[in-house]
């Protein structure tokens, strides 16, 4: 399988370094770069864990649906941060076959990469899709946020697996990333929006005033608000109003 898709826009706002507040903050700035969508039925999509409090905003403020993309980028034998490929929540693979024939990675290299993070995905979907089942997303506009993109291998992954559910459109939205992320994304979205790439990157907690570690518990709770947002816009107008 080809996961490459033809070249994206990139809408880069800034090359500042100024750190944002915290991760709440780079979701609502988000928002207003991507203020157009608001109302428009579209989906964003969390990179656990940091990026679920990006998306959060984003989600409220432009009244989407918020899921999380369970994916995980396969890493190559020896160099972790490159992506041979990417691994769904439901098992499927999807492979870079021009990584795996350069690099020569064999099937059982292979095999043993993906029960690696199958393993993690497992733990993960037990304790998340108990609390918020999966969200459609073929024929929608899903934007897919973290928050912030270093080597791009992550986000890539997730791109990967969530181009084959087949949304109207793929966004990837980025508060901060490297300039080397940003061009080895660039045929993975069909649009990228980045508020921020600095001449010097480092890690993506620089780029932070507060980046403190998200925790499960606190995933759990933004997906279980969630849960209960959709639960309450489903309720019939009459019901809500006490009408007959």
């Amino acid at each position: 399988m080809t996961a490459r898709e033809p070249k994206s826009t990139v809408r880069l706002i800034s090359k500042s370094s100024e750190p944002f507040k915290d991760r709440a903050q780079a979701g609502q700035l988000l928002a207003v770069e991507l203020s157009n969508l608001r109302g428009q039925n579209a989906v964003i999509l969390g990179i656990p864990r940091g990026g679920i409090i990006v998306a959060r905003e984003l989600a409220r403020l432009l009244e989407a649906d918020l899921d999380i993309v369970l994916s995980r980028k396969l890493g190559t034998p020896g160099q972790s941060e490159l992506a041979m490929g990417a691994l769904a929540e439901d098992g499927k693979v999807f492979l870079n076959q021009e990584v795996v024939q350069t690099l020569r990675i064999t099937p059982q290299e292979i095999e043993i990469e993906k029960a690696r993070q199958m393993e993690e995905i497992r733990r993960r979907y037990q304790i998340i899709r108990n609390v918020l089942p999966r969200t459609p997303i073929e024929g929608r506009t899903v934007i897919v946020t973290d928050d912030g993109v270093a080597t791009g291998a992550t986000m890539q992954a997730a791109l990967w697996t969530t181009r084959q559910e087949r949304p109207r459109k793929l966004i990837a939205a980025i508060p901060v990333a490297s300039g080397d992320a940003l061009e080895r994304l660039s045929e993975d979205a069909d649009e990228i929006i980045c508020l921020r790439q600095p001449p010097f990157f480092y890690a993506v907690g620089q780029f932070y005033l507060v980046f403190r570690q998200v925790e499960d518990a606190e995933l759990l709770q933004v997906l279980e608000e969630e849960s209960r947002r959709r639960k309450t816009r489903s309720v019939p107008e009459r019901s809500r109003t006490g009408g007959e």
